[in-house]
């Protein structure tokens, strides 16, 4: 299998080459920064670190995301290979809040066959309260109880820090372009049946203001955008034809 990694980044200029520093790159084949319409040296210092830049001005995570997917089902100008359907797409956040040192942990249930998506859970990895906010903190578990409720999914996180065979990414036709992009993947996850596993991924303070929970609005709007994701999703569930998979 090929690996590929996708990284959003939006006005992550100081941390963003600190990620990339500390990345292992054996094994991976590709990696992607999406500058997701950055206003400081975010492509810049992509571009130093001698990785693919992607320009997104269209505001969102998942938007980010989506550019990142689509700029590896392409080759690059370097002549790489587009991504196949049995090669493996990550995600890693610019922010440094994440360990780039566990992304071995990350990919290795796919590459062994074990799992189609692997979600890093800063959960399982101890992570708390003096790393995520408060809110964020809050709005993690408060998902993840509704989601183990209404789909019996016994997720612990909605880590971004996750990967998946393309196969299965594929099947999921993900749509979100923002907040909801983590707990969309994951609810069509469980209503597609992929073998899902979670590993421990360690989680600290990321360097600078979350741009989402650093923010009341962004707080609310997310908060809005992940709950009502899952009720979307349970009322989809609960009124389409019995043994039909929906993605969209």
């Amino acid at each position: 299998m090929r690996v590929g990694l996708v990284i959003p980044a939006f006005n992550e200029e100081e941390a963003l080459p600190l990620v990339l520093a500390e990345l292992p790159r054996e094994g991976l084949d590709r990696i992607v920064v999406v500058d997701n319409g950055s206003t400081d040296g975010t492509a810049a210092a992509a571009r130093a670190a001698g990785v693919e830049v992607v320009h997104e001005p269209r505001r969102g995570y998942g938007q980010a995301c989506l550019a990142g997917i689509a700029a590896l089902g392409r080759e690059s100008a370097t002549g790489k290979a587009p991504l196949g359907d049995d090669d493996v797409i990550a995600f890693l956040d610019a922010d440094h809040s994440d360990y780039p040192e566990d992304f071995p942990l990350v990919v290795e249930p796919i590459l062994r066959g074990r799992a189609e998506m692997v979600i890093g859970s800063r959960v399982l990895g101890g992570a708390d309260m003096r790393a995520l906010l408060p809110q964020a903190w809050f709005g993690n578990r408060l998902a993840c109880f509704l989601m183990r409720v209404l789909f019996g999914a016994r997720y612990t996180d909605l880590g971004p820090f996750r990967a998946l065979r393309v196969d299965a990414l594929r099947a999921l036709e993900m749509a979100d372009t923002n907040f909801g992009w983590t707990v969309e993947m994951q609810l069509k996850a469980r209503t597609h049946r992929l073998t899902v596993e979670e590993v421990p991924v360690r989680y600290r303070k990321r360097i600078g203001r979350s741009k989402i929970t650093g923010t009341l609005t962004g707080t609310l709007r997310a908060g809005w955008k992940i709950l009502g994701w899952i009720l979307y999703w349970r009322i989809r569930l609960l009124t389409r034809p019995a043994g039909n998979p929906t993605s969209r």
